[in-house]
Formats: C-alpha cells, structure tokens, sequence
C-alpha cells in the first residue's frame, strides 16, 4: 500500500494493490514524507474506501482527535446494523461533531432536547447515538447534552437510507433546487454546488421531505434554542421560514416549529463560506 497525501499525522490518503484509493488510520501513518510505501500493514487499524475527494479538504479542518473518534464510532455503527453505511459517513460525523462541541461553547444553557419520537422510530440507531455521546466523553473530555443523541442517530439514520436514495417526493429535487436558489436570492449569494456544506443541506432536504411525506415530522419543544438562534441570527430565521413556508405550501403540510431549528442550522453553514454576488 502507498501513503499518498498526509492528513494528519495519524491518518492519511492511500493507494492499495488495486490501484483504489482510501482512507488508512493508524499511529503515525502520516510522519513520513509523502509518497511512501507502507511495508508493515499491521500499522494500519482502519481503512475507508469510496470517500468522496471533494470532502478531503474538510480533513484538514476537523482536529485530529474528533476524526479518530469519529472513526470508532462509524466502525461500532457498521458492525452493529450490519448493511451499507454511505462512505461520507465518517467524515460528516466528524464535522457534526466539531460543529456540537463548538455550538456546546456557544450556547451552553439552550440545548436542543432529546427526541423521543427518533427513539421510537430508529432503536438501533439512537442506541449507538448513546454509544456516541458516551465515548466523545471518554476520549475527548466533553460532555454532550443528551440531544446529540438525536443529532448522531439521524447521521446513521441518513446514511443508511442514502445508499439506496430514490425519490419518493413528487418533485422533490425540483423543490430542493427551489430552496437552495432562495438561500441564494435572499442573501445575495453564490452557493457552492461541490462543497460539504451544500451536500448536507440537500441529503437533510432529501429526508425532510421524505419525514413530510411519511408524517414523521420531529415535534419536540426546542422553543428556547429557536429563540436564541432568532434573536442572534434574524435574516437566518427569515430564510428558513419562507423555505419552510415553500414546503408547506407545496406538499400541503403545515409547519413544523423544531424543522426550521434544523433549517437554521444548515443555512447557517451553507451561506458562511458561500461567495457574495453583485447585484
């Protein structure tokens, strides 16, 4: 196997015997020069193939520790429900949790509560959402609110569906498309189709709509974090709630105050590194 590019000291990108490239965990696979060949496989403890290269650069941005806990999380995930895990898996994991430990800072006394409905629904899946949160605290010393149990369990949830992804929405992609094209007209931005942050929106749209149509819309009482973020982020809510407004009126369904929570969140990340347009 050859070591291609460092991520970071312990994991880098790799090239096996077939010519197929992954991604290789293990203790100081990275401190070598790049590129090299990797003689002793026993160094190796985790391999993931099929990653999608657009997400590389995301790699580099998430720290060390986050991404090798993520990686014991994904490999308990997959052992576990036993079926196809979309490969992106660990890498959206990852940033999800950077993304929590950061909002953690933030807003320590207005968590998102636990979702007993995703409970209901996913067993297996908040189950390992548990195993998640408790091994966060073990290894990286942070005690997660009992909502990222919720959170985690739909990253698993999502990534199982997502490996056989067909759309069950009449018009779905096109409503998708009408939802990122308003993000774009109400803040004056260009979002970037190949980005991660555009990818997350549109698999949460995809299982948003999915949710609508099979009424399984989450219904837990988050009214303090949806006004926190309003307050701080009032153009951010606006958004949300015109795309939330757009999807009712489509679908004929009507709002969902914890959805537009979840809107917020990912416009807030789509349109942070999204670039400006003139008018």
């Amino acid at each position: 196997m050859r070591a291609i590019k460092k991520i970071n000291n312990n994991v880098a990108i790799c090239v096996d015997g077939k010519n197929k490239e992954l991604i290789a965990f293990g203790k100081g696979l990275g401190f070598p020069s790049m590129p090299y060949e990797i003689t002793d496989l026993s160094l190796i403890s985790m391999t993931f193939y099929r990653i999608d290269n657009r997400f590389y650069s995301l790699l580099q941005d998430v720290p060390e520790n986050v991404f090798e806990v993520s990686a014991l999380i994904v490999d308990k995930t997959r052992r576990t429900l036993n079926c196809n895990m979309n490969p992106n898996l660990i890498i959206s994991l990852a940033d999800h949790i950077h993304f929590a430990i950061i909002r953690l800072k933030k807003y320590k006394k207005l968590q998102m509560l636990f979702s007993y409905d995703v409970e209901q629904l996913y067993p297996n899946e908040t189950e390992l959402g548990r195993f998640a949160v408790k091994l966060i605290q073990e290894k990286l010393y942070v005690k997660l609110p009992e909502s990222e149990i919720t959170n985690i369990a739909m990253h698993f949830v999502n990534a199982e569906e997502e490996t056989a992804y067909e759309e069950n929405v009449q018009g779905g992609e096109e409503l998708i498309n009408a939802a990122v094209e308003q993000i774009e007209k109400f803040f004056s931005i260009q979002i970037d189709r190949d980005g991660f942050s555009y990818n997350r929106f549109v698999t949460h749209m995809r299982y948003y709509l999915k949710r609508v149509k099979e009424k399984k819309l989450f219904m837990d009482d988050n009214a303090s974090m949806i006004r926190a973020m309003k307050a701080e982020s009032p153009e951010i809510y606006e958004c949300a709630r015109q795309i939330e407004e757009l999807i009712g009126n489509r679908l004929q369904e009507s709002r969902v105050e914890d959805e537009i929570l979840y809107l917020m969140i990912h416009i807030n990340r789509i349109t942070r590194n999204a670039e400006k347009t003139t008018e």
